[in-house]
């Protein structure tokens, strides 16, 4: 992107953030309620009671669809804000999907005693314009809608600000530094894969031949397997199961097929959310129907593949069409068992109608960003995690930035999980970033344990097959 036109897009979001209010003065001392009100474009929706010194509040702001347009049309996104202080740092949290309706600190926000914002992504509903026009759902009009926010609230939030993310949330925090590298002074991003060249995914192979135990690997291969031997008798079963709990295929196509796209995601799902100590509640081939039925519906899920549990990730699939890219895992002893053989892709998960053209540059973009020009940045993968397999890779133009994976992690890797020696490190980063004191050792470096706020993992309470 050359520099007249970075320019001319800085010149478009400002107009678009003027358009939707000015930032009128609001003097000192007043509440942060009434000064979140007086933000530009920003409504408190409501203000939900926590555990002192904090207030949680639920807000929206007014976003243009397309930012190069701000005039054709606005939507309301909705996000979080965990308020500490004015006088401590700030995360904005990207989520990459919905936001959470309840108060939560991220790991960096514990580590740096900070303020949270969570920010809801752009067409995950309620965030979605209507009538919704999917071209504009790009990873540049998503950062756009990261800045606007933190243009809006950085009068009010006056310290350092750090963003994070975990999986999609973390792709979408780095997509945000490379649009917007000085909105942020530093970047936490968890379990994020960058799938740079989309059809080359010979990685994840490779991975799904190491991770864990031979036995373990074989038995996961086993299992997949005996369920496709017995698709006749477990279709059936799934079939009577969504009759009875009013569940529908029309998206995937019908039972069978969404049958097979979940055996097909058993081992994934498994690595994802499990540990190696799990292996032993694998079935074997010789298990009743019974026993696998139950062990499907655990590690993967019989809703995910239905209408009503694919329709909520529509935004997800269609970004991995159109830029994203997504995992294709060969899966050579399924190969004489499959229907659908090569079709278990991310357009198989959206309505027939959106025909998203992949952008094969908008990755390549990203990637060459972070090895030439990123800046402390901060990545944390999970060596279990398959999600792990295509990780952003640092280059010889990063600067002050690390990447870490944790031991016998999945996919809810995170600091705290690294060697101790990793972990002081990656600790004093963050808070080198954010401007706060380092403390004295690693204990001492989160304020105090509050388990309404610290006991919600947003990562893994979706156990669903995707990042």
């Amino acid at each position: 992107m050359t520099r007249l036109r970075r320019a001319l897009l800085a010149v478009v979001v400002l107009v678009g953030l003027v358009g939707v209010g000015g930032s009128p003065a609001v003097a000192a001392g007043t509440d942060i309620r009434d000064q979140l009100e007086a933000a530009p474009g920003v409504t408190v929706l409501e203000e939900q009671p926590v555990a002192a010194p904090y207030r949680f509040f639920v807000l929206s702001i007014t976003q243009p669809v397309d930012h190069l347009r701000p005039g054709a049309g606005t939507f309301q996104q909705r996000f979080t804000l965990l308020h500490r202080g004015t006088d401590r740092p700030t995360v904005l949290h990207t989520t990459g999907y919905n936001v959470p309706g309840y108060a939560f600190r991220s790991e960096p926000t514990r580590l740096i005693d900070g303020n949270q914002l969570s920010v809801e992504q752009r067409f995950f509903t309620p965030s979605r314009p209507e009538p919704a026009d999917w071209s504009k759902l790009t990873i540049w009009q998503a950062a756009t809608d990261h800045h606007r926010i933190v243009a809006a609230l950085k009068p009010i939030y006056r310290q350092r600000w750090i963003s994070t993310g975990a999986s999609k949330g973390g792709m979408t925090s780095v997509y945000h530094r490379r649009f917007y590298p000085g909105d942020v002074d530093g970047t936490v991003a968890y379990v994020a894969p960058q799938d740079v060249v989309n059809g080359e995914d010979s990685a994840y192979d490779r991975f799904f031949t190491k991770v864990g135990t031979a036995q373990c690997r074989a038995a996961l291969d086993a299992v997949q397997v005996e369920a496709l031997r017995r698709r006749a008798e477990l279709v059936a079963r799934y079939e009577a199961w969504a009759a009875d709990n009013a569940r529908t295929f029309s998206v995937i196509g019908s039972a069978d097929r969404a049958f097979e796209f979940m055996v097909n995601g058993t081992t994934w799902a498994f690595w994802q959310y499990s540990l190696e100590s799990d292996c032993a509640a694998v079935p074997p081939a010789t298990a009743s129907s019974d026993d696998i039925w139950a062990w499907l519906d655990e590690i993967y899920g019989l809703d995910s593949n239905t209408d009503q549990g694919v329709t909520p990730y529509i935004p997800y699939y269609f970004q991995a069409s159109y830029q994203l890219g997504y995992p294709d895992v060969s899966l050579p002893h399924l190969a004489g068992l499959q229907h659908y053989r090569g079709q278990d892709r991310a357009q198989s998960y959206i309505p027939q109608e959106l025909v998203p053209r992949f952008q094969p540059f908008a990755m390549l973009d990203v990637d060459a960003w972070v090895k030439l020009s990123g800046r402390r940045l901060l990545f944390v993968y999970g060596q279990n995690d398959p999600w792990g397999a295509e990780p952003f890779r640092l280059g010889p133009g990063t600067w002050d930035s690390l990447t870490y994976t944790a031991a016998g992690a999945n996919h809810g890797a995170n600091i705290s999980r690294l060697t101790a020696d990793e972990a002081a490190t990656a600790t004093a980063a963050v808070q080198r970033w954010a401007g706060v004191p380092a403390p004295a050792s690693l204990t001492a470096a989160a304020p105090s344990y509050i388990p309404v706020l610290d006991d919600r993992d947003p990562v893994l309470d979706r156990r669903f097959n995707r990042p």
